[in-house]
């Protein structure tokens, strides 16, 4: 039983990232004929983390951006995969 919950959490976020990068790519695609779709926002560490220890050097960073369709392909596919 564990297994399975555990199963169907990674399909979860695959399918909800792979909605989120699918959204935007159609949300760009029809910008020129719906220009509200490209609207979004972005989340993330700007500028990004920097360590410097003269031996190793660590930069981390992250940043995510998800425009209209992205978040609304994302809402469909938690509806969808929700029940």
């Amino acid at each position: 039983m564990a297994m399975r919950r555990q199963s169907r959490t990674w399909v979860l976020f695959i399918a909800l990232l792979a909605g989120a990068i699918v959204g935007s790519v159609i949300g760009e695609v029809l910008s020129d004929v719906a220009p509200i779709l490209s609207r979004g926002f972005s989340i993330g560490l700007q500028p990004p983390f920097h360590l410097d220890l003269n031996v190793v050097s660590l930069t981390f960073g992250f940043n995510i951006r998800l425009n209209l369709a992205g978040a609304i392909l994302v809402l469909l596919l938690v509806l969808m995969l929700g029940r």
